[in-house]
């Protein structure tokens, strides 16, 4: 028998009051999306009045990420990465839900957009060396935790990356003019190498075609700011598919499920799944 869940990926900006709407509307994303598990970042002390807000259960780690779930939650990962969660018919399911560092940002500094005190960087192999000195510990520790679950096991990662896929920044996207070069990011091989599967694009390959932008939404969009795609939902496991992919929120072209007001700096983004 299979079964179909909806697992988003949301940064609701600074606790979800950073786009000056009331907490109520974060929650109200989360209601119009018709997500069942949602990995939430920067989330920091409202974790438990959002889930309250919804009726639902809610697992915090770390300084600012959070599952969120209308299933039980069974308890932490081995390596405080996220969290154990039980279906309606007894299946155990996994989500590492992560906040990968902010800086150095690769696509400002191969741009020469001044960000922190972060050099500029002209090729994209000095791009790689620092996003890897940025997120690959981090990300190895995810990869960690899932090695601790069954082979087979249905495991989904959730999170901000603050970091383009290898996906994207290809040599054809480039060519489009969306991207200074192509530039294979670590933090997607890494998953990738690990048999995690990227929902959007295994959806959506064509990347000239599908940009999929989630960051930063129009809301907030600065000047000096460039468009792309940092939030994600990664799956593995035996009979795990994903079978439709929204991107959720304000009044965009790349919305699929338009919420106004919208209250963050990044859209959301929601993966249907058939576990068979």
């Amino acid at each position: 028998m299979s079964k179909e869940i909806r697992i988003m990926s949301f940064n609701i900006w600074i606790e979800g009051r950073s786009g000056k709407q009331p907490l109520s509307q974060t929650a109200e994303v989360i209601r119009q999306s018709g997500a069942d598990i949602v990995g939430m970042q920067e989330v920091l002390e409202n974790t438990g009045p959002i889930a309250d807000m919804l009726g639902w259960n809610w697992f915090h780690y770390g300084r600012d990420t959070a599952v969120l779930s209308r299933f039980p939650i069974l308890g932490g990962t081995p390596h405080k990465k996220g969290a154990r969660l039980q279906l309606e018919d007894g299946t155990e399911i996994v989500l590492c839900n992560v906040h990968l560092a902010h800086a150095p940002y690769q696509p400002y500094q191969l741009l020469g957009i001044p960000y922190g005190d972060a050099p500029f960087l002209k090729t994209a192999e000095e791009a790689v060396a620092s996003a890897e000195a940025a997120r690959a510990e981090e990300v190895s520790a995810i990869l960690s935790d899932a090695a601790e679950f069954p082979e087979g096991m249905p495991i989904f990662v959730t999170g901000d990356f603050n970091e383009p896929s290898h996906l994207d920044w290809t040599a054809a996207a480039a060519a489009a003019g969306y991207h200074p070069m192509a530039v294979a990011y670590p933090t997607s091989r890494m998953l990738a190498g690990d048999g995690f599967g990227d929902s959007f694009r295994t959806l959506y390959p064509d990347e000239v075609k599908f940009p999929g932008y989630t960051w930063p939404t129009v809301e907030a969009a600065q000047p000096t700011d460039k468009e792309d795609r940092l939030d994600y939902v990664m799956f593995r496991g035996r009979g795990v598919m994903p079978t439709k992919f929204q991107i959720v929120g304000g009044n965009s072209p790349y919305a699929d499920i338009p919420v106004k007001p919208y209250p963050s700096d990044h859209r959301a983004v929601m993966a249907t799944f058939k576990l068979s």
